[in-house]
């Protein structure tokens, strides 16, 4: 009798809450934002709280982007500087260097997603533009390697928003749109220069496209370069006044990859980090050649008309396979491509939309939020595990804050005023520098003309302190820098099972008049 009596309870119950998840999942279908919004709310948390338990210390391109960022300058010997801006300006609001790094890298993703989704709304209709924002966690470069937020992931969300609104102004012709785009576009070499790549590819399609073609007949597209040209200028100006050393870096760059990688290493990369993408396809049932008959119709919208696939794929893929191509000839790093995937998605649903069903788009959402949770969850274990049961010193094992107090506390011993300069090995002395107190400068590889917010006479004002792990071979520049000058040496924990790393410090008091000159030759960016 009380088997009957706790059935009768029990499978109404259960009745219920199937009819509730049975509702949620058709109002998310009928509204695709909500299961966008509800896809870069998890992409955000995940991705912020997971590296900021594990990482002791920031990533190295975010340690130099925060003490770059605190200069305010336009442009470094790399890159352009609005990357290292935004690191500032999030350190300024929240006062901290351990997890805003780690925000303001994944809201550059999810804006990502949201206008990847604008796009394809555009072209297919919001349910299948939702389908290609699920297949985007899928590729590598919107999760592992996102923590490290760098210049690469800045100038992701000007790339789609540029693939956007170059769509929607060669559409509309609205004067709106191309002012946007020229803003836009503007501003995304500020992010960085190869922006530039993405807007030759879209101005190419503007010359292809006949309706996009007959828009240069009217003013708009005309005023919109003119912002953009205005917005360009500062930062032609000062390439030349740094005597173009970013294309210098870039070269150097290049050589260094044809000398240690295999010549289709870039390639390599390239394609594992599309590999899951298939897989999710084929779960999913995408790759089945005829949609199930048997399924309930999903919202209807027509086809993307062919010019729409055209304009996906040229913009979606051309950039990346050109670098690729180019790589087995002047060699680029791995992670260069990492932006140029945003409209894979978009192509593969705009090729195979017409086999989306209810389960297809229900698969892929649980395929999409799978691999945000997984891939953050096994990031942190690995970075956690690499650093304390495996003993590998990583970016994010090294002690940032207490290598920073300690520079701090050497420094004032003898020094009453300031720190203001620190330098020596570029990674170390970053480290010092980023959490002290006293928000030192960072004398990039003690070359004036690589940090040129560094003078004589702020060395003879400021004095330095000059900060190098034990063990690293310093060349004969270095040592001139260091002779003579007592020398400290700490030992810092970093790992539950390795021994302590050591660092050095020397000081230089202000008030000394002379100083090492700058390399022979010209810098080397390296």
């Amino acid at each position: 009798m009380s088997r009957t009596s706790e059935s009768v309870h029990v499978w109404p119950a259960a009745a219920a809450a199937e009819d509730d998840l049975s509702s949620i999942w058709n109002g998310l279908v009928r509204h695709p934002w909500r299961l966008l919004a509800l896809l870069c709310l998890i992409q955000i948390a995940c991705w912020t709280v997971m590296p900021a338990l594990v990482n002791v210390g920031p990533p190295r391109d975010v340690v130099e982007g925060f003490m770059w960022g605190r200069e305010w300058v336009l442009l470094t010997y790399k890159h352009p500087q609005l990357p290292c801006w935004l690191l500032e300006i999030s350190h300024l609001l929240t006062g901290s260097f351990r997890w805003p790094q780690y925000m303001l890298s994944q809201l550059m993703i999810s804006t990502t997603f949201v206008l990847v989704y604008l796009l394809a709304r555009d072209i297919m209709g919001p349910t299948r533009a939702i389908a290609a924002v699920l297949l985007m966690p899928s590729i590598y470069f919107f999760g592992w390697p996102t923590p490290q937020f760098n210049h690469d992931y800045a100038q992701m969300p000007f790339w789609a928003a540029i693939s956007w609104l170059l769509w929607r102004s060669a559409r509309d012709g609205r004067p709106g749109w191309w002012l946007a785009l020229g803003l836009v576009s503007g501003i995304g070499l500020y992010a960085k220069f190869s922006t530039a790549l993405l807007l030759v590819f879209g101005g190419i399609w503007i010359l292809y496209d006949a309706r996009a073609r007959s828009r240069l007949a009217t003013p708009w597209p005309w005023l919109g370069l003119a912002v953009f040209l205005s917005l360009a200028a500062p930062l032609a100006i000062a390439l030349f006044r740094l005597d173009f050393l970013p294309l210098t870096y870039a070269e150097h760059r290049n050589a260094w990859v044809l000398a240690n990688r295999a010549r289709l290493y870039y390639i390599g990369v390239q394609l594992a980090g599309l590999a899951a993408l298939p897989a999710v396809l084929a779960i999913s049932g995408l790759l089945r050649r005829q949609a199930d008959p048997a399924q309930g119709p999903l919202p209807a919208h027509p086809a993307p008309e062919r010019r729409a696939v055209v304009y996906l794929a040229w913009m979606g893929l051309g950039p990346a396979l050109l670098i690729m191509a180019a790589s087995l000839f002047t060699g680029t790093g791995e992670s260069w491509g990492a932006t140029m995937y945003n409209l894979v998605g978009a192509l593969a649903i705009a090729l195979l939309g017409q086999r989306l069903g209810p389960v297809e788009l229900r698969r892929l959402m649980v395929l999409a939020l799978l691999c945000v949770v997984g891939i953050s969850s096994a990031y942190a274990m690995t970075r956690w595990t690499g650093c304390n049961v495996l003993g590998r010193l990583q970016p994010m094992c090294w002690p940032a804050r207490s290598i920073s107090q300690t520079a701090e506390a050497i420094w004032h011993e003898t020094v009453p005023g300031p720190l203001g300069i620190v330098g020596g090995e570029d990674g170390v002395a970053q480290l010092a520098g980023l959490e002290a107190a006293d928000q030192p400068s960072i004398f990039t590889t003690l070359d004036r003309r690589l940090a040129p917010w560094i003078t004589d006479q702020r060395l003879r004002d400021q004095g330095l302190l000059l900060v190098w792990p034990t063990g690293w071979r310093l060349s004969p520049q270095q040592q001139a820098w260091i002779a003579g000058l007592p020398v400290k040496t700490v030992p810092f924990d970093w790992s539950l099972k390795a021994p302590p790393l050591e660092i050095s410090f020397a000081v230089i008091p202000p008030g000394r008049t002379s100083f090492p000159s700058d390399p022979p030759g010209p810098p080397d960016p390296e």
